[in-house]
């Protein structure tokens, strides 16, 4: 019973839709509501315009998707081969379907189906039309009677489901009427609308050739019907067939009505616009599950409301608590005058309560992240860079910006490698931003680090303690060595000892050269000796090994130069190139296949990126 109420739905919605709804040179071919809460739109446009902008009811439609048959397209042919056909007449219509595939486009996918008592498979999708050609050549007529055409049309939407083409046409070339199918028509308008495919047909007249079938598969799919006068009119036929398809725009967009309500499609193109009547199959059809997320009892009068009270639960809790919280804080901004701890600037006290929430998210991500070492890093790097932040606040801040730019660039509709790459980039900035600091506040002590051990030198000659050296460090130089041995001044006051305090300021800025002085000066205080002459010794050799350092930067520059102009060059060519012709690299972007190429790419870079890196650097 539910089968038969689908069928008499579609049947009955197919019915009451205008076949085509033209103004202005654009024409609306067809409406397919099926997919639910897509809506999938056929339009032909005059020759050379771009795609037409659709609005629902007045408003611009959201999730809009154009695509033009004539740039990329899956499409399957159906050639008839019945008995009627036996002869001159095959031979003619196999001559001009392989024109016509010969005039595809080279980002089309081309399949053959042929039938005749019942419907098989010629080719398989290639984007080259020599297979499909090759398979032509061979074909005969089918020596038992009969005229599949229904499961041929089933046969050739099956095949065009597991395309990532999102054009798709079916043509359909036959001069007799179905007379051999296990399938219906209505089963058959089913399942081109399940591939989101177009029906294109194309009736040979004869004697008892009858185009009701042919027309209402045009119709009710959003192709066209075309009938020729005989099998020689067939070249004619098809060189309008494929004028059509380079005007054809297959459109979608995900509607914002529910299951049984009127709405009116409006199509514009250059200040002309045409209009046409869509309903909405009821849930009771079966026709409006497509989305897989939301049950069926949701499409219901009953189950909307049920939706719609569970939504507004949710919002009053979320307001009761926002009030609950507000009201302890009034209670506490009156209790805390009698206990004398009032903090009466509004500034302050906001920043304290910002900073007691930003404490409660840092928290909760340490306590779930806390064990990896990776998140150990990334609180090393921060205290490297000198920030005042937690590693849990930093994580919290880049998942945040990143689900941010993921929701703008879903909203403006982009593909879904734009937003993934949005957000990758802007999760990872931060990190990245913390890193770059963490190494330039580290590249400034390093070369401060010389006038830092004569300084103390002189210090020790003039008969100061050690203490006293790097206390006239932090008085007389500047950030970050100054504010790091004001560090351990301060820990060795505390009481922490001498050696510990040196050691953690090592850990803590991460200079190589900095903890070659720390364990010479360890070493040196522990066995004793002239701690002068030491820091007069060090300097010197930390200032060679710099010097050393910057002649083998000076030495790799043209490997490192070379490394940024081979990893960069793809990303510029790209860039120029989208930019002179957005069409031509269409297909890498919006394409399943393209966007494996890319992925294939970016690792390809990375890994050539780590390989030129060990080649141009040196470690000593």
């Amino acid at each position: 019973m539910k089968r038969v109420a689908l069928i008499a739905a579609v049947t009955a919605l197919a019915a009451a839709l205008p076949v085509a709804a033209t103004a202005g040179g654009v024409r609306i071919a067809g409406v397919d509501p099926s997919g639910f809460p897509r809506i999938d739109v056929t339009a032909v446009a005059p020759q050379g315009a771009p795609a037409p902008k659709l609005s629902e009811d007045g408003h611009p439609v959201a999730g809009y998707a154009a695509v033009n048959l004539a740039r990329e397209k899956a499409i399957v042919l159906a050639l008839d081969r019945s008995e009627s056909m036996s002869g001159r007449p095959l031979r003619l219509a196999v001559t001009a379907a392989q024109q016509f595939i010969a005039a595809t486009g080279p980002h089309d996918h081309v399949g053959v189906v042929a039938f005749g008592s019942d419907a098989i498979p010629l080719t398989r999708f290639s984007s080259s039309p020599s297979d499909a050609r090759a398979a032509l050549e061979g074909l005969s007529v089918d020596s038992h009677s009969g005229t599949a055409l229904y499961d041929a049309i089933v046969l050739a939407a099956q095949r065009l489901v597991g395309d990532e083409r999102p054009g798709r046409a079916i043509v359909v070339v036959t001069d007799g009427k179905d007379v051999s199918s296990s399938a219906s028509i209505d089963a058959a308008v089913r399942a081109a609308h399940a591939a989101h495919a177009a029906v294109y047909t194309i009736g040979i007249a004869g004697p008892s050739f009858t185009a009701t079938a042919l027309r209402r598969l045009a119709s009710e799919t959003g192709g066209s019907y075309h009938e020729a006068a005989g099998a020689r009119d067939l070249r004619r036929v098809y060189a309008s067939l494929a004028d059509e398809l380079a005007r054809t725009w297959q459109l979608s967009y995900v509607t914002s009505a529910r299951p049984g309500m009127h709405l009116t499609l409006r199509a514009t193109d250059r200040g002309a616009a045409v209009t046409t009547n869509v309903e909405i199959p009821g849930a009771s059809d079966g026709v409006a599950h497509a989305s897989g997320v939301i049950p069926s009892f949701g499409y219901s009068g009953a189950g909307t409301f049920a939706f719609g009270l569970l939504v507004g639960v949710i919002v009053l809790l979320a307001v009761c608590f926002w009030f609950a919280a507000q009201r302890g804080d009034r209670v506490r901004a009156r209790i805390e005058p009698h206990l004398g701890t009032v903090e009466r600037n509004p500034r302050r006290r906001h920043r304290t309560s910002s900073a007691a929430a930003r404490a409660q998210v840092a928290d909760v991500v340490e306590h779930a992240f806390g064990g990896l070492r990776q998140f150990q890093r990334l609180q090393v790097a921060i205290d490297r860079a000198d920030l005042p932040l937690r590693a849990g606040e930093l994580l919290a801040l880049a998942a945040g910006g990143a689900v941010f730019a993921g929701l703008v660039t879903a909203v403006s509709a982009t593909s879904a490698l734009v937003t993934l790459i949005a957000m990758a980039g802007v999760g990872v900035a931060p990190i990245a931003w913390v890193r770059f600091r963490a190494a330039a506040r580290i590249r400034k002590f390093d070369s401060q680090l010389p006038d830092i051990l004569i300084t103390i030198a002189a210090s020790l000659k003039a008969g100061h303690s050690f203490r006293q050296g790097m206390q006239s460090v932090v008085e007389e130089g500047s950030d970050p060595a100054a504010k790091e041995f004001r560090r351990v001044i301060t820990e060795t006051q505390l009481g922490k000892p001498m050696d510990d305090a040196l050691l953690g300021m090592s850990e803590r800025i991460g200079s190589k050269d900095l903890t070659f002085v720390i364990n010479a000066v360890t070493i040196q205080r522990q066995i004793g000796g002239s701690l002068a002459s030491l820091f007069d010794m060090v300097a010197d050799t930390v200032r060679q090994r710099q010097q050393f350092a910057r002649k083998v930067r000076g030495l790799t520059a043209m490997g490192r130069m070379s490394a940024y102009v081979l990893v960069g060059l793809p990303f510029f060519v790209a860039a120029i190139v989208t930019m002179m012709n957005p069409s031509y690299m269409a297909p890498l972007y919006h394409t399943a296949t393209g966007q494996k190429l890319v992925f294939s790419g970016l690792a390809m870079i990375a890994v050539g990126s780590v390989i030129l890196k060990k080649i141009a650097a040196f470690r000593g």
